[in-house]
């Protein structure tokens, strides 16, 4: 029997590594792929060679930001059984992918968030370059480490932290802003924050509204339509200022010349702009919902039924959340590699630098290749080993990433999307804690009662024994008694035991994961430092082998 186990426990350790071999190897042949076409492509132009070096961190960047950041997107979808774990890996890798090549844009700031001034730099075009390689690597090897321990980090604070890394390195902590730091700084604590309240608040809503109604399909007839409404006019609005901020001009051309002349002519999309297609898209939503449930007969009374109106919404919000993310985040996150491009090709310095189509399609390519090969991993710590989650929680965590980020970006607030949709994970769990903690109060004062009372009779059970055992000329009577008191005293601190164990866990029930909070608080705190020293490091490293 034992032979048996260690045979299948051989089995499932050989099938694991077999998997492990197939992935790295894949991953390998990306990057010898990408370092072979990066060199080949620049032979005449002087400091190829970096180039070549900095495509293949590129590469290695572009996965480990597929394999974390995109589980944010996906994540509570796949926990809540919206999505299986195979369809939003399809979903998030394709509108990823689109995003980047649809809407990415073609210019992108090579210093993220105006971290450190370039002027710093006088000029010396290989400083910069080996600066910005080390960034890539190290905010790389960071988000792989951070993978690894299933702590879902921000990538953006990663390349922040990377790039200040090597900036200090290169030209010493007066190349810093330290302004801009504390902002990003600040907003470890805004972005959870913000997305936390909202989520719980969505969720809130919609337990009053709907599941705490003895009549759930009529209340669901009226609420839910608002609710998808609501979340369709905030992802239009999210897409509009995030997503297509970038191919704006082309879009206003198109509307007015073949629609109706109806929008304004201007490089990026205003905020009142983008709410008014948000509002007019949410209508329509509203209006096709309403009429699709009002025709629905087959919905039971219950959560269950509930819970599977907010399935396609989930999924419709997974897709546009990672075109936003692609649209927005994949330029940004490449932007060092632009940076020495540019550098290597100009000979020069510049705050701004174009992003080629190969460097647009390493960053692409590079994170739905890092999603499908590493990204379950952190999908699964985002969807259900943080907190249990179901479609309404998915819902709120869904639309509260959404809202947050335009309230921030028009409050001006650093925020990390990622730290959003996990302080939403967090903000739905506590709620559920509190709750059920409100709600079952009345239980436990019950079972305290209860036990109070069974402590009374076991004192009673132990007083009757003693006095029996005292008396003198017992009886046949007594003696019986004797050994059923035994028995029942027996049998009552049993009891008392299991109904102290039972409240003792009614007390401690936490939904929310501890252990789960303190590592990835820990992992984001330790983010900037972290990149920081290591890329330093690194810059070390190149110069010395440079010099």
């Amino acid at each position: 029997m034992e032979i048996q186990v260690f045979k299948k426990m051989e089995k499932k350790a050989q099938k694991a590594s077999s998997g492990d071999f197939i992935k790295i190897g894949i991953a390998i042949v990306f990057m010898a792929m990408v370092l072979l076409y990066s060199f080949s492509s620049s032979g005449n132009i002087p400091n190829n060679t970096f180039l070549a070096i900095a495509a293949l961190f590129g590469a290695y960047m572009a996965m480990n930001i597929g394999a974390n950041d995109v589980a944010n997107n996906v994540g509570p979808a796949v926990g809540s059984k919206a999505l299986t774990m195979g369809g939003a890996i399809a979903i998030a890798a394709t509108f990823e992918a689109g995003g980047a090549f649809i809407a990415g844009g073609d210019v992108v700031k090579t210093i993220k968030k105006g971290i450190i001034d370039i002027s710093a730099f006088g000029g010396h075009t290989d400083m910069f370059i080996w600066a910005m390689m080390a960034a890539l690597l190290a905010a790389a090897l960071w988000l792989n480490f951070a993978t690894y321990f299933k702590a879902p980090v921000s990538t953006t604070h990663s390349i922040v932290g990377g790039v200040m890394g090597a900036g200090i390195a290169a030209a010493g902590f007066s190349i810093v802003a330290w302004g801009t730091m504390g902002k990003i700084v600040a907003s470890w604590i805004i972005s959870p924050l913000l997305g936390g309240i909202i989520a719980a608040g969505f969720l809130f809503a919609i337990k009053r509204t709907i599941v705490f109604k003895e009549d759930k399909i009529r209340a669901a007839q009226k609420w839910v339509p608002i609710y998808v409404a609501i979340m369709s006019g905030v992802f239009i609005t999210y897409l509009v200022l995030k997503g297509f901020k970038k191919v704006w001009p082309s879009i206003v051309s198109f509307v007015n010349e073949h629609l109706f002349a109806l929008l304004p002519v201007t490089k990026k999309p205003t905020f009142i702009t983008a709410l008014i297609v948000g509002l007019i898209i949410g209508l329509i939503v509203f209006f096709l919902v309403k009429r699709s449930l009002s025709k629905s007969d087959t919905l039971d009374n219950n959560r269950n039924s509930i819970n599977t109106l907010f399935t396609i919404p989930l999924i419709f919000a997974a897709a546009l959340l990672s075109f936003a993310h692609g649209a927005n985040d994949v330029a940004n996150a490449i932007g060092p590699l632009a940076a020495i491009s540019d550098a290597v090709t100009s000979g020069g310095i510049s705050a701004k630098a174009g992003i080629p189509f190969w460097v647009m399609a390493v960053g692409a390519v590079g994170i739905s290749l890092g999603l499908a090969l590493y990204g379950p991993k952190l999908i699964k710590t985002v969807g259900s080993e943080i907190t249990e989650l179901d479609q309404m929680r998915a819902f709120s965590i869904a639309i509260a990433a959404a809202i947050t980020v335009i309230i921030a970006s028009q409050l001006g607030l650093p925020v990390s999307s990622t730290h959003i949709a996990v302080g939403g994970v967090f903000g739905v769990g506590f709620l559920r804690e509190w709750m059920d903690t409100t709600d079952e109060s009345t239980i436990i004062a019950q079972r305290e009662a209860v036990i109070a009372e069974e402590e009374g009779t076991l004192s009673a059970y132990h007083h009757e024994l003693e006095t029996l055992e005292k008396k003198e000329g017992k009886k046949k009577t007594d003696y019986q008694r004797i050994v059923e008191l035994y028995k029942l005293i027996d049998e009552l601190e049993a009891k008392i035991k299991n109904d102290k164990k039972r409240l003792k866990t009614a007390l401690k029930t936490k939904y929310v994961k501890r252990d789960a909070v303190k590592k990835i608080i820990a992992a984001w705190i330790i983010t900037v430092p972290a990149a920081a020293f290591v890329s330093a490091l690194i810059y070390f490293m190149i110069k010395g082998m440079a010099s």
